[in-house]
């Protein structure tokens, strides 16, 4: 497997996109403000040149000369030409030139000559003849979004700083259960699954993580265990076969008057029977277990497994089997397992009979119901759901006798589970145990 590259840890990212917005909020905002705070600062500016030009209108309507401004004031300028483009009066800072205007345009920026400082002027034409010109400088706005925009350009940067730095403080802090949660996970071995991540008892994500990966630990662990069970249980079941064979074997030449041929070919095809039982039991299970039923599947008549199963067990058995109950039902899986799930609760059922056995099927709310009935003993219902598990006989003496595994049921379980099922054990109308299977039915029998 290729090694994984490394790259910038989730806490860098977090903290490097979250940085890169708000630069780039801050950015833009500083454009923005810089431009509104121009833009304010000129109307301003161009209201207050409005108020001159109309000042000077006034003066020249009562007295016949531009009045109300003071020539030497740098920060004004105000011209006043006639028609011929003669100046009649003005500022002292246009050295007797009049300012080159635009006359249709109300309001325009002009720089006097061989300056650098430019002005926001106002033009109006009275009685035709004359033209009026009011201007303000433009120097203090310039100096005033100067100031601004380099306090701005110190300040996000900084405040883009700040920013990285905390994201960077508390994405850590917020990750580092998580961090936590990840070393106590991966010193999880097979020898320690009893070890749990620590809880940090909270009810956000960072909780749901911890209580998700101890329920994973668990299932691991449980796993295991019963892996482990399964293992020994099924070392203890292979161990009995083997040693009454080698028994037979060891005694048939130490001694070979006191056991005949016959005796130890049939010890051996008992045996050997017994051996192949278990092994094709649990290769059974080992294919259940899988969970590989759903793209393999197909749709199975369960009613026909069923009538098949009970004139199998008619033609072997002396037991009355009542099948009338069994109605049309159909599910979608593996028709072998299906088979074998069937074959399992008819064998069990008449495995414990006292001299019946009902079998039913039916659909019901969308299920199809395999119900297995016999007059037997029953079930105990502190035994009902130990019935199911590996290598469980609660009828010891009779399930040797008989050959029995103890992996019948389990199969049924797993097999049922697999199909998107569910087994139960009830007491049962007969006296007996009733075994109810319940299967997803299709639509399309």
């Amino acid at each position: 497997m290729a090694e994984r590259r490394r790259g910038l840890s989730l806490r860098g990212r977090i903290t490097l996109v979250s940085t890169a917005i708000v630069a780039a909020t801050l950015v833009v905002g500083a454009l923005v403000f810089i431009l509104v705070l121009r833009t304010v600062l000129l109307d301003e500016v161009n209201n207050a040149a409005e108020r001159d030009l109309a000042q000077i209108e006034t003066a020249l309507e009562n007295t016949g000369t531009a009045s109300g401004f003071d020539p030497d004031d740098d920060e004004i300028i105000v011209q006043v030409t006639d028609a011929s483009g003669a100046l009649l009066a003005g500022s002292d800072s246009l050295d007797g030139t009049p300012l080159p205007l635009e006359k249709d345009s109300d309001s325009q920026t002009v720089r006097l000559p061989d300056e650098d400082a430019a002005y926001l002027v106002a033009v109006d034409e009275v009685d035709g003849d004359v033209t009026i010109a009011a201007g303000r400088s433009l120097e203090t706005i310039d100096e005033s979004v100067g100031t601004v925009a380099w306090l701005l350009a110190a300040a996000v940067p900084l405040l883009i700083g700040i920013v990285a730095l905390l994201t960077w403080i508390v994405v850590g802090r917020a990750l580092a259960p998580v961090e936590r949660m990840r070393r106590e996970v991966d010193a999880v071995t097979a020898t320690n699954l009893d070890r749990r991540v620590a809880d940090p008892g909270r009810a956000d994500e960072i909780g749901r993580l911890a209580g998700t990966m101890n329920k994973m630990l668990d299932r691991l662990d449980t796993s295991q265990r019963a892996q482990r069970q399964f293992v020994s249980d099924a070392s203890h079941e292979l161990r009995s076969p083997l040693a009454s064979l080698r028994q037979y074997a060891e005694v048939a030449q130490s001694h070979p008057d006191r056991v005949s041929l016959d005796d130890l070919s049939e010890a051996v095809l008992d045996e050997g029977a017994r051996l192949e039982r278990l092994v094709k039991g649990m290769l059974l299970l080992a294919q259940v277990t899988e969970r590989s039923l759903a793209t393999t599947g197909a749709a199975v008549d369960l009613d026909d497994l069923v009538l098949a199963e009970a004139r199998r067990l008619r033609d072997t058995m002396a037991l009355t089997i009542d099948a009338t109950q069994v109605g049309p039902a159909r599910v979608h899986g593996d028709e072998g397992l299906l088979g074998q799930v069937v074959r399992n609760l008819v064998d069990n059922a008449a495995q414990h009979a006292a001299g019946r056995v009902t079998l039913s099927v039916g659909v019901s709310g969308g299920q199809a119901v395999l119900a297995v009935e016999d007059d037997g003993h029953g079930v105990p219902a502190d035994e009902r759901d130990r019935v199911f598990e590996r290598f469980v006989r609660l009828d010891e003496s009779r399930a040797r006798a008989s050959g029995g595994t103890g992996l019948g049921l389990a199969i049924v379980r797993e097999t049922v589970q697999a199909h998107g099922g569910t087994v139960q054990v009830t007491a049962g109308a007969l006296g007996g145990a009733r075994f109810e299977v319940r299967l997803p039915a299709t639509d399309d029998l």
